[in-house]
Parts: C-alpha cells; structure tokens; sequence
C-alpha cells in the first residue's frame, strides 16, 4: 500500500477520502484552512510502519489557548486486519439473508469513505442492528 503513494495521482484521492473520514464525525464545520489530513509519501526505512503526527488546538477554562502534540506509530499490514475479518464477516451475514449491493451499516461503521457517513456512535448502533436482524442494511 505504501508503493502506491510513488503514484502522485492517488495522493490528492487519499487526502480528501482521510479529511472527510475525520471531519464527518465533527458536529460543526472546522473550515479548511484549519484541518490538515493527508498521506505523506513512501519512506522505504519505514518498512510497513507508520507514523501520524497530530497537533490539537483549542481553548480551556477562562478562554486559554491550549494545545497537544503526540506521534502515533502503528505496523501498517495487521493494523486493519480486525476491520476486515468483521467487514467480512458482515458480508457473509447479507449473503446468507440474500441481500445484495452495499451493507450501508457496516459500511459507515467499517470504512473510511462510505456510501452513508453517520458518527461513529450510530455506526455502531446500526451495524449492530444489522447483525441482530432488526434493520436490513
């Protein structure tokens, strides 16, 4: 996955779909010049790692800026493993119902970009109902 970042044209694809799957779950709008998500480049001594660094803003008590910087460093390959055992078995769930075309619950809960974004909260509760048979999709 990390090659794919040599091809120029996917950067631009990769920032939008990350920036939406962080804004969206944000009850009001940041406006762009205050957010900043994207993919870097391919860094071959990182070998399947990779590296987030993250900056907060904010304010505190009494209206103080306040602000908190951290790395976050993860191995990329098992990183989404659990993710797709659970997409998958959710696809297996449609298929023995015989519903086909996209899972919308598990969508919005599983992946970055879905069809239909809903917080992560009523992600969660939907992909649940969809397991227990209450909702279709």
């Amino acid at each position: 996955d990390f090659k794919n970042m040599l091809e120029r044209d996917r950067l631009e694809s990769k920032k939008i779909s990350k920036t939406q799957s962080v804004t969206s779950q944000i009850d009001r709008d940041l406006g762009a010049d205050n957010v900043h998500i994207g993919p870097s480049d391919y860094v071959a001594w990182l070998d399947d790692r990779k590296w987030a660094f993250v900056r907060l803003e904010g304010k505190a008590f009494g209206d103080v800026p306040l602000s908190l910087e951290y790395k976050l460093e993860v191995w990329d390959s098992p990183n989404s493993a659990g993710i797709i055992i659970d997409a998958l078995r959710a696809a297996k769930i449609a298929k023995d119902r015989g519903i086909g075309g996209p899972i919308l619950s598990a969508s919005s809960y599983f992946m970055k970009s879905p069809p239909v974004q809903y917080s992560d909260d009523e992600a969660r509760i939907a992909v649940e109902n969809f397991i227990n048979g209450t909702v279709e999709r």
